[in-house]
């Protein structure tokens, strides 16, 4: 008998949304950066490399290349701080962060921001995974995996310096799409948990 996989199928937890009919809504999915950011539509990914040197420069380049992926979206999924880190110093990408969403708010785009450790469970099922001797994978072991199942899952499969950034954005999406009834596959009970607890706006508020 050969082992379970990593992304087995068990049976698909039910929409958060009822599975809904008729075009589907423009989702866009980031993982904001001050150096690479991964963007994500439904078939593609995409990334934004920042080259200014200036803070400012930065920003404004930054901002304005994410713009051009999300100003005409109905609804965008952001992957925010990992908590249980110290992200003491990293005032820089907490403004970019913020500066996105300022701008989603100025356009009347509805948002939402989700955390690195929902989305790994959304991709893997479980934020704890190890390697053959037992020691918990961390870091770009663990991006991998959920980069895997995005290729797996999905069909879509990230290649080059940003590939890790672009499979991050792509579950942001998948996340998003869930919620509002549009699955963009079936997902295992224990993968799609973790849409709950997810700071989601009113539902009412995404129209399309």
């Amino acid at each position: 008998m050969t082992a379970p996989t990593l992304f087995d199928q068990a049976p698909a937890a039910p929409a958060p949304a009822p599975v809904a009919a008729g075009p589907r809504p423009l989702v866009i999915g980031l993982d904001v950066a001050m150096g690479i950011s991964g963007v994500a539509g439904v078939g593609w990914t995409d990334h934004l490399r920042c080259t200014a040197t200036g803070q400012h420069e930065k920003f404004a380049a930054q901002l304005s290349g994410l713009a051009s992926y999300y100003r005409n979206a109905d609804f965008v999924v952001i992957e925010g701080a990992a908590y249980s880190k110290n992200n003491q110093g990293a005032d820089a990408l907490a403004a970019m962060r913020w500066m996105v969403r300022h701008d989603l708010w100025r356009r009347g785009i509805p948002y939402t921001v989700i955390t690195p450790s929902k989305r790994i469970t959304y991709a893997t099922g479980t934020t704890v995974h190890r390697d053959e001797n037992g020691d918990r994978l961390k870091g770009n072991a663990l991006k991998a995996l959920v980069r895997a199942a995005v290729g797996e899952r999905y069909g879509v499969v990230t290649e080059g310096r940003a590939k890790w950034d672009e499979a991050d954005a792509y579950v942001m999406l998948a996340m998003g799409l869930h919620w509002l009834g549009f699955p963009l596959a079936e997902v295992p009970a224990r993968h799609a948990a973790a849409l709950d607890g997810c700071q989601w706006p009113d539902r009412d508020a995404v129209t399309w």
